[in-house]
């Protein structure tokens, strides 16, 4: 396992926009890897954006990422220690709007499609699968 080091200043700046705090949230509470397409119809965010933001998120040293085949998988960096008390602090944000509770719900529902515990699917909603 590659251990990165995290920069406090570059990890804060990198958690300063509502989309990327989505992301680390949900992946911090279902304790999952997700493919981009999976993200895309959880967030209800297109694909370019969400590309984006998880390169932020990777160069943070936040996420990690590995390739199967045309998929991409990301999940949260555990190591060094301090990242399990941001993510934990990140759970624990109010949620007042119940936005991160619909990612959530959605992105249960988006896991469920898997085949053999993969993602085999791509972009599922519509609208989104159209602005790709």
């Amino acid at each position: 396992m590659q251990l990165i080091t995290v920069q406090p200043e570059v990890l804060f700046q990198s958690l300063a926009d509502e989309t990327r705090l989505r992301i680390i949230r949900l992946l911090a509470i279902t304790a999952e890897e997700a493919c981009l397409c999976e993200l895309v119809d959880s967030l209800q965010e297109p694909d370019y954006k969400l590309s984006r933001h998880l390169k932020i998120l990777r160069q943070a040293g936040l996420l990690s990422a590995h390739k199967e085949g045309r998929w991409v998988y990301h999940r949260l960096v555990i190591e060094p220690s301090y990242l399990e008390t941001l993510h934990e602090a990140i759970r624990a944000l109010p949620d007042p709007e119940q936005l991160y509770d619909a990612d959530h719900v959605r992105f249960k529902e988006r896991m469920c499609l898997r085949e053999g515990g993969r993602c085999r699917m791509g972009i599922l909603s519509e609208d989104l699968k159209a602005q790709g």
